[in-house]
């Protein structure tokens, strides 16, 4: 599969820096029967089949990026990826004493030796928060951080200290509308560096408005990895390397897809990504595999293709039984393109993506070619594009 086929020329200028003054006023374009339409997104209701289930990722940005300065005056950039001691988020963000992550390293070179530190002054207290460098490889680095305060917890810390990272394609410093706006309304699990964007444009009246519409709605929660910036730089899709990304599902969403009825409406490729890989899990424990590692980039193309999405969620079920939890932890890597056959979901609402993106290749395996058609629809009728621009519902190609 050449990665070419899956770009197209986005304009600078149709790039959205900024957010609209209102999250439910931007442009909803509907893909559906193969037509094409558009409205406004505070309209949504209007598109979705009757008592749909919609599917939110419920993760929350974190402060990742935090800056120090040298006492030689140089200014290092430390941007937090993913906790490896203690490597569940949750668990990350409570310690009270230390913890280390995998990080992105800005300024690299300049810190040769010694730690960095700065000094917080959180609502819980005041310390300094020594940053130590353990290893470092090729892209990234192993850091400790670490604090003398037990009353200041990590998440005080990076609170105190971060800074919301914004998508590198804005091309600007994150400001003080972005600490509100690039937080979905329902973000609640703290662990992304980057916002699951399609839910942006989400409102709290708009979610009201959709439950007394009969409308059916479950969390779950993927934390974005910066991986999903990452534009492909293969000529072959097959030899792009996957980012991991870390999912947390209830007993009760899983019981809501064994016993699945209605449609079920993705609210962003992080929720097509979580809830397909919930159907492969699955059907790793049916064929007596492990999940204890995830579920691999290719690996659903490999696994057998008839279980039902009933039996596969039972065995899931199953699995939280086995282990006395109604928290299913777990990592995908799985990668969504052209061919692929959707289990679970029936139409994703989602945001338009860069091109030359595995974004737009999963984007390509709802649709069809048809991609091509609503892109160039959306460019030859002033859509916004990536995370701060206009909508879309898409229904999958039958």
């Amino acid at each position: 599969m050449n990665a070419e086929n899956y770009t197209y020329e986005l304009p600078e200028e149709r790039i959205a820096r900024y957010p609209l003054p209102e999250r439910d006023s931007s442009k909803l374009l509907i893909y559906r029967n193969n037509e094409i339409g558009e409205s406004v997104f505070r309209n949504i209701g209007q598109y979705l089949p009757s008592n749909a289930t919609l599917v939110f990722n419920d993760t929350k940005v974190i402060r990742a990026r935090l800056r120090f300065q040298k006492e030689t005056g140089a200014l290092i950039e430390v941007f937090c990826l993913e906790p490896i001691e203690p490597v569940d988020v949750a668990l990350a963000f409570a310690q009270h004493n230390s913890t280390t992550w995998k990080c992105i390293v800005g300024n690299s070179k300049r810190w040769k030796s010694g730690d960095l530190t700065a000094e917080i002054n959180a609502t819980n207290g005041s310390t300094t928060l020594h940053v130590t460098r353990l290893k470092q490889e090729d892209q990234t680095n192993e850091i400790r951080f670490s604090w003398d305060n037990e009353r200041l917890s990590f998440a005080d810390i990076i609170e105190s200290l971060g800074e919301i990272p914004i998508p590198p394609y804005l091309n600007r410093k994150t400001e003080e509308i972005d600490k509100e706006r690039y937080q979905t309304v329902y973000s609640e699990h703290k662990g992304s560096v980057a916002a699951p964007t399609a839910g942006l444009h989400f409102t709290d009246k708009i979610l009201s408005d959709l439950k007394n519409d009969g409308h059916k709605m479950l969390k779950v929660t993927l934390h974005v990895g910066a991986g999903t910036f990452k534009p492909m730089k293969t000529d072959e899709v097959e030899e792009h390397v996957m980012h991991t990304e870390h999912i947390v599902v209830t007993r009760d969403v899983i019981t809501n897809l064994r016993d699945k009825r209605e449609p079920i409406v993705a609210v962003g490729t992080t929720s097509v990504r979580t809830l397909e890989s919930l159907y492969w899990l699955g059907v790793k424990l049916l064929e007596k595999q492990s999940i204890e590692g995830g579920l691999l980039q290719w690996e659903a193309y490999k696994l057998p293709q008839s279980y039902t999405l009933h039996d596969s969620m039972q065995a899931l079920l199953q699995y939280l039984d086995d282990n006395q939890t109604d928290l299913l932890h777990n990592q995908t890597q799985i990668m969504i393109v052209p061919g692929y056959q959707l289990r679970v979901v029936d139409a994703i609402i989602t945001n338009f993506h860069q091109p030359h993106s595995t974004l737009l290749l999963l984007v390509a395996a709802v649709v069809g070619d048809d991609w091509h058609k609503i892109y160039d629809y959306a460019l030859q009728h002033d859509f916004r594009f990536l995370s701060y621009g206009d909508s879309s519902i898409l229904y999958k190609k039958i």
